[in-house]
């Protein structure tokens, strides 16, 4: 099912919710923690205590800082929802923190997303005698639907419909009424929801992670769905027309050890070191070596559509996207079609030419990427055909594709996008190796000797794991500096794209990726002693145009920190450090060469003492 709107956003707010027979209170903190992940700058949880009571406590700051703030208060309740709060409209401050009251102190509201049209309804309210305590959206919101709850004498389901229908934006949302202790009203439009659904009590989230200790039975919301949650009563969805809606309950593969540390100090390190074993999840059931062929029952279902294509259009944002770069490398090469890679961002906004023929690969991690999945809105809607290669199990993306292939690495919690990376590649991979076959363009002996070294990669990735000491040591040297420049060409080109763009978003430290070659053309003149430059330079088909690279990074006193491969001399002889890794075939090679950038921005956060796993939120400035 498609998205309604184009108008699409995505937030870091994290939703949690309860309503059953348990404390509330200790739910919905440990539910906050679990999505500490996304970043946040404040929190704040609203609970209907025993005594029927509407007790709202909010902190700017840590989910931390919210349990000692209610220290002494009264907490007590079986019903109860909070939020943690990235800031949109307003600073990040206690009062524009969630939960948000309506003007009677009766309703509580959550609220992640956007809502466009708030300061025409915010002058509506205004002229009504309405006042505003908060800077933000979601108090217009709540404002509203208590302004259409009092006036017109309706109940919470009926005001929360009709609200719905005046707001122009993006919203998952989470309602509950003093007066109905035994109800909590929840919707969405472009912003992920998730119901949980346990023994006489059900639990709300923006993901499935707060919900997975307490029940695997979920119900994903789509868009305009608006979800009745009821003390002692089945869920029910209805539409905005007050339909009830077909509910489709699934079971998540989620895992409560999935969601801890498992002993490493912070989950980025744990998912780093976790790749070689999420690349053997990810290849299994698809990888046939002894056959000589590879199996991804999406291409199977709709091998007409794809091998007919006139052309692959990738979209993705971020890390996804150097993902993409890869892919069309690995496209182009093996099938011999063309292939264009478009920030998600820019494509639904550009008024592209894509249409019948065109084949759109759409890659996110999280399958809810709001940009990406409004491209994705964009060219189904023109014609294309849709291809969705995802992490999370039942998100969005899955839902409005044709087809696709999950990446199956496991849920990500540090903030940093790992093994989703070197997954999105495995899967292009066996994508491009698929079709190839399909097609005819790829030879029996070539595909052979890709499967072999893909069946061994696992392996060589832990030995790429080995040099974590090394790089634990070199990242101490390197915690002065303000820039880097990583360089790559190739295929390794995108890789050193996301060394740098993982070293900015862990460390805050100014990075920059370039084509090697390109290095001539304006970097060059940045090179200076203070200026540290990651090559890759692994022994491949432009090795000896990346020795040339390192020699003019020498020639102007630069710091070069070389990843080679294993026994290279050359230039392992002239940069100031060097990084062996494993060989292995080139099209492969950021499946090795992208761990050692991971594990230098990792170590070079924790010593500059930032909080890896975590968005920085107001805890930067702090």
């Amino acid at each position: 099912m498609l998205p309604k709107s184009n108008i699409v956003y995505f937030d870091m707010c994290g939703i949690v919710g309860y309503i059953g027979s348990r404390d509330a209170f200790p739910i919905l903190v440990k539910g906050l923690k679990r999505l500490e992940y996304r970043g946040y700058d404040s929190a704040g949880v609203a609970l209907l205590s025993e005594t029927n009571q509407l007790n709202v406590y909010k902190v700017k700051g840590k989910v931390s800082g919210l349990e000692e703030y209610v220290e002494g208060k009264d907490i007590s309740g079986t019903i109860g929802i909070a939020h943690t709060r990235w800031a949109t409209h307003g600073e990040p401050s206690q009062t524009n923190a969630h939960p948000h009251l309506s003007a009677s102190g009766q309703l509580a509201l959550i609220h992640n997303g956007i809502i466009e049209n708030y300061t025409v309804l915010k002058e509506k309210l205004q002229k009504k005698g309405y006042t505003f305590k908060s800077s933000t959206d979601t108090e217009v919101l709540i404002q509203l639907i208590g302004y259409i709850k009092e006036s017109g004498n309706f109940d919470l389901l009926t005001a929360v419909r009709l609200a719905l229908k005046e707001v122009i934006g993006a919203y998952a949302i989470a309602v509950i009424d003093k007066n109905n202790p035994d109800e909590v009203i929840v919707a969405r439009k472009s912003s992920p929801l998730v119901i949980g659904i346990g023994e006489n009590e059900f639990f709300i989230a923006s993901d499935a992670t707060p919900i997975i200790e307490y029940t695997d039975q979920v119900v994903y919301l789509e868009d305009e769905d608006i979800a009745i949650l009821r003390r002692g009563e089945p869920l029910k969805v209805v539409d905005f027309s007050n339909v009830e809606l077909n509910l489709e309950v699934k079971t998540t593969e989620l895992n409560l050890g999935q969601l801890e540390k498992g002993g490493f100090p912070h989950f980025m390190l744990k998912e780093i070191i976790e790749q070689p074993d999420c690349l053997k999840d990810c290849m299994r059931g698809r990888l046939r070596v002894q056959e000589n062929e590879v199996i991804l029952s999406a291409i199977i279902d709709h091998k007409d559509q794809l091998i007919q294509a006139k052309r692959f259009i990738i979209i993705a944002c971020g890390t996804s996207w150097h993902a993409g770069l890869i892919g069309r490398q690995l496209l182009e090469n093996f099938c011999r079609i063309p292939v264009q890679v478009e920030y998600a961002s820019e494509f639904r906004y550009s008024n592209p030419v894509v249409g019948e023929g065109d084949v759109v690969i759409a890659i996110s991690q999280s399958g809810e990427t709001a940009d990406t999945l409004a491209a994705v809105e964009l060219a189904r809607q023109k014609g294309a055909f849709i291809y969705g290669i995802c992490n999370a199990v039942g998100s969005s993306i899955p839902r409005s594709t044709h087809t696709g292939s999950y990446i199956h690495v496991g849920p990500e919690i540090g903030v940093a996008s790992t093994k989703a990376f070197t997954g999105q590649v495995t899967v292009l991979a066996l994508l491009a190796l698929t079709l190839a076959q399909v097609k005819g363009t790829i030879s029996g002996e070539e595909l052979k000797e890709i499967l072999k070294e893909l069946e061994v990669l696992p392996e060589k990735m832990k030995k790429a794991l080995d040099a974590n000491e090394q790089i634990a040591f070199l990242s101490k040297i390197f915690t002065y500096a303000h820039n880097f420049i990583y360089l790559g060409r190739g295929y390794n080109y995108p890789v050193a794209l996301e060394g740098a763009l993982k070293l900015k978003e862990i460390s805050y430290i100014h990075a920059e990726g370039y084509p090697a070659a390109e290095m001539k053309h304006g970097p060059i003149a940045l090179i200076d002693a203070e200026m540290p430059v990651v090559v890759i330079a692994t022994r491949n088909s432009l090795y000896e145009k990346l020795l040339s690279n390192v020699q003019e990074i020498k020639a102007r006193k630069g710091r070069a920190i070389a990843i080679v491969s294993e026994g290279d001399k050359t230039i392992s002889g002239i940069a100031d450090y060097s990084i062996e890794l494993p060989e292995t075939l080139e099209a492969l090679d950021p499946l090795i060469t992208t761990i050692p950038l991971q594990l230098m921005a990792y170590h070079i956060a924790v010593c500059k003492g930032k909080d890896v796993d975590h968005n920085p939120g107001i805890w930067q400035s702090q």
